[in-house]
């Protein structure tokens, strides 16, 4: 799939894990399955969800490849590079190319705060570097740089930077990017309890993590604001937001996999130093989802 548009439900695909903590592939197969037969638009791969800090060049390979083969096409799948030197990230894109990933989704670099310049630089380079089409994650909250506009207008010299996730928890920077770059870069919400808001202010997509575990429910609500049925969006968005509130806690991996266990899509296991939640916490969490399994039954 060569050509596609940063449009729609993105969901940042959780890694699945077997108990001897191998990768599970089909299980894997089942929760993309379960996302293509709700009508998601692309799935990202090696994302924050997708613990791509603990995972091997070769346990990427394997996950992308697989994703490739049983999407035979039909969608695109796109690889996200969060590293901390610019040589690093060039070989991730250039590695993803030759794996056949359709875009990627850059993140400003890890650890060091970089300034302005060095982040333009940082994402100029990888962009030169590839014809992949590129969006650019930006998350000041939780990874320290804010991509600024004036950033932005920089990067517009680089054709294949065409979209952003935004995810800097300030809904009028929706406004701000339309009201400076028209539509020159797509806007996908990356931040779920803020998701309905952004697609009603002209986003363009929504880059999902409860998706993970309630692709239906994502996509309906995607759906139904852009067919302005925004009651009938309001009344699904109200029911998920305690669902969605788990995507926003720095435990969000382990939570959400909780949710996709309990939906029949998924399993609990994490990666080292991530622990399956214990005790109170997990207690919490599975009332979360309790609660919100009754109330769908319900309504």
């Amino acid at each position: 799939m060569n050509n596609f548009t940063w449009k729609g439900i993105f969901p940042a695909l959780t890694t699945k894990f077997t108990a001897n903590d191998e990768l599970d592939l089909p299980l894997f197969e089942k929760n993309l399955n379960a996302q293509v037969a709700a009508g998601i638009h692309g799935i990202i791969l090696g994302g924050t969800l997708g613990e791509a800090s603990v995972l091997s060049v070769d346990e990427k390979e394997r996950l992308v490849k697989f994703a490739i083969e049983k999407l035979k096409g039909k969608l695109p799948v796109i690889l996200n590079i969060a590293e901390g030197s610019t040589k690093e990230a060039l070989r991730q894109a250039a590695l993803g190319k030759s794996w056949g990933v359709d875009g990627l989704m850059l993140l400003p670099p890890m650890r060091y705060k970089s300034d302005h310049r060095e982040t333009v630089t940082y994402f100029k380079t990888i962009a030169d570097s590839t014809d992949l089409p590129i969006m650019i994650y930006n998350n000041p909250v939780d990874y320290k740089i804010d991509v600024t506009l004036d950033m932005f207008d920089e990067l517009q010299s680089c054709k294949n930077i065409g979209a952003v996730k935004e995810s800097t928890r300030d809904v009028t920077n929706v406004t701000r990017m339309r009201n400076r770059f028209g539509d020159r870069f797509a806007i996908l919400c990356g931040v779920d309890t803020l998701a309905m808001e952004e697609l009603c202010l002209g986003a363009d997509g929504w880059v999902a993590g409860l998706v993970c575990a309630y692709p239906r429910e994502t996509v309906a609500i995607y759906n139904l604001v852009n067919a302005g049925k925004l009651e009938e969006a309001r009344k699904i968005y109200r029911w998920f937001m305690p669902l969605l509130e788990l995507d926003i806690h720095p435990k969000l991996v382990q939570y959400i996999k909780m949710c996709e266990a309990a939906e029949g899509i998924g399993s609990e296991f994490v990666r080292a130093p991530r622990l399956v939640p214990e005790g109170e916490e997990r207690e919490r969490v599975m009332k979360v989802i309790r609660d919100s399994q009754e109330l769908r039954v319900r309504s």
